[in-house]
């Protein structure tokens, strides 16, 4: 799969059964910090492990939480707000982390990330 600005690669990164629901880990993937997320039985998201505010590398440590139906994630540091579908800050509409897709295969959990062709 190729974009305009480089070539969309799945990674295996780790074994399905080693997520916990509501517990973040980070994962280093083709050279982008990521954070994976299980947030239901069959629910996965995979966002930048950046906090945009903190300038940290921590948003797996955050907490998952529910509010009028999103699936949020509270950083933090600071405890801002966003919806891991689409990585939007969710009081803040000038801020988003980036978001990744993320599948389950032969066990596995892969995340695609674009890189530099």
């Amino acid at each position: 799969m190729a974009t305009s600005s480089g070539v969309a690669t799945w990674v295996k990164v780790c074994d399905a059964g080693e997520l916990v629901v509501g517990i973040g880990v980070s994962a280093l993937v083709r050279g982008k910090q990521v954070a994976l997320f299980k947030t239901g039985e069959r629910s996965l998201h995979a966002i930048g492990n950046r906090d945009p505010y903190a300038g940290t590398q921590t948003m797996a440590r955050g907490l998952v939480v529910q509010r009028d139906g999103q699936t949020l994630l509270a950083a933090p540091a600071g405890r801002e707000l966003f919806d891991l579908e689409t990585g939007q800050c969710v009081d803040d509409p000038m801020t988003r982390v980036p978001t990744y897709p993320v599948r389950v295969v032969n066990g596995f959990v892969e995340v695609c990330v674009t890189t530099r062709a």
